[in-house]
């Protein structure tokens, strides 16, 4: 069985949230149904609360460690939308190789909430944070560090990346916390700073200096309202074309990277998403645990109009600069270029080789790490030096580029997760095999085969 800590809140000065062990609730489908959550995955849930401006629904958050990591300098959020399907899809957000690779690349960690949402309840309730998921979450930083052995994950910097309603929960975040944020992906969704008269239920923010300082990046699908005008998204870019221009006008450093395929799904945005966020992390982590967030450097910047194909260097642009989509450097603005044109972001690099490959009976498996760039596409399995398949045959996402843990709506591995396994059913008894694997990333490139020293003979009999 699974162990999971089960809190009460209480508030407190409007702000804090003090969570108290209690009895164990049983959670209620669709949200009874996740991954186990053993080292180097950790597990809190915080019940429920009928309290003024405590959190109304049930929070899951679920955080994966690299191993050998001695002190974590920061953490990277992947935040669900809204919904009941996008809230239970948050209970894989932490296993997702991809952005493990992310994080790792920074010795961060990565966390996955999963709010509990009924059909049909209000999202407001926990995507504007300022309705207690603020608190929960800064509170799920406490206890997952005590618990993981990690105690400074309460104090360190936040990556952020939001869908839907999770992009309106990590821009509440940015404006509510600027000086904890390194940088924030809003991907179909945005928080507002003047009141809407159509949509009363929704809270405006204000808009503080400092967040001008943290890089953001608003992302729509061109459904969305960017070339199709009609249909249920239709008011997304009109809200982030607002939102993008109160804060690029006052020198914020904000940018536009519009998905040229898409509506309201993800499709490939994490192929611009992780290396953009790649490039802030570089830039703003301190070296050292409690220094301040280092400035995001603006020599280097590019940029673009809003809904436009082409950047050019900031000093070269001939437009209005505080109209302008900002890209932080050449590399990011390539990248960006090829992505609003077609969102097949090249890559050139291979991906790194599997690792411990392992035999049981007719059951190989081994480990890897996914390519920072591409992820994780499939893996060819050789057996003696000639092709034996590849798993799987094709991964499925119907939203862009198929990956080995297939895709859902919200950027998350589907369930049950796959694994690094295959059955050589046609291996021939008595006769000893060897075996190699090789990874192959969402781009189409190969690794190196798993190293000789790292090849496996075993009988293919049980």
């Amino acid at each position: 069985m699974e162990s999971q800590r089960l809190v009460t809140s209480t508030f407190i000065a409007a702000v804090v949230l003090n969570l108290l062990p209690t009895l164990l609730h049983a959670q209620q489908p669709p949200y009874d149904v996740f991954p186990a959550a053993d080292p180097p995955y950790y597990r809190v849930r915080y019940e429920a609360s009928a309290e003024p401006g405590e959190l109304r629904f049930s929070v899951n958050y679920t955080v994966w460690i690299p191993r050998g990591v001695k002190t974590l300098r920061g953490v990277v959020v992947h935040q669900h939308g809204c919904g009941t399907g996008s809230c239970r899809s948050g209970l894989t957000g932490a296993y997702d190789l991809h952005w493990q690779a992310l994080a790792k690349q920074h010795d961060c960690a990565l966390l996955a909430p999963s709010y509990e949402q009924p059909d049909g309840a209000d999202c407001q309730l926990w995507c504007d944070p300022r309705n207690g998921s603020d608190a929960a979450f800064q509170q799920c930083l406490v206890d997952l560090g005590e618990e993981s052995g990690h105690p400074e994950l309460a104090s360190v910097p936040w990556a952020l990346w939001g869908h839907s309603g999770g992009g309106h929960w990590a821009g509440g975040m940015v404006l509510l916390h600027p000086e904890r944020v390194a940088a924030a992906w809003l991907r179909s969704g945005v928080p507002l700073l003047t009141p809407n008269p159509d949509r009363p239920e929704i809270k405006a923010h204000a808009l503080p200096d400092a967040a001008l300082r943290v890089p953001v990046m608003c992302n729509p699908g061109t459904k969305e309202g960017v070339t199709v005008k009609d249909g249920r998204f239709a008011r997304v870019w009109p809200a982030n074309e607002v939102f993008f221009h109160a804060v690029r006008g006052k020198g914020g450093l904000i940018g536009v990277a519009v998905d040229p395929l898409t509506a309201h799904e993800c499709g490939n945005q994490r192929y611009l998403a992780i290396p953009w966020l790649n490039s802030c992390l570089r830039t703003r982590l301190p070296r050292e645990h409690g220094q301040p967030l280092n400035l995001m450097p603006t020599d280097d910047a590019w940029l673009a109009q809003p809904t436009g194909l082409k950047a050019v260097p900031a000093t070269t642009y001939e437009g209005e600069p505080l109209a302008a989509s900002w890209l932080p450097n050449k590399a990011i603005a390539r990248a960006w270029m090829q992505y609003v044109k077609d969102s097949n972001v090249a890559d050139t690099s291979p991906p790194p080789a599997p690792t411990a490959v392992r035999v049981a009976g007719h059951e190989l498996s081994w480990d890897v790490e996914a390519d920072l760039e591409s992820g994780v596409g499939s893996f060819v399995v050789e057996r003696d030096g000639q092709f034996l398949a590849q798993v799987p045959e094709r991964g499925k996402n119907p939203f862009g580029r198929p990956l080995f843990q297939n895709l859902q709506y919200s950027d998350t591995p589907t369930q049950p997760l796959v694994e690094m396994k295959f059955t050589d059913t046609s291996a021939v008894a008595g006769k000893q095999h060897t075996y190699r694997v090789i990874a192959v990333n969402t781009a189409g490139l190969k690794s190196e085969p798993s190293s000789q020293r790292q090849d496996v003979r075993a009988g293919a009999q049980n």
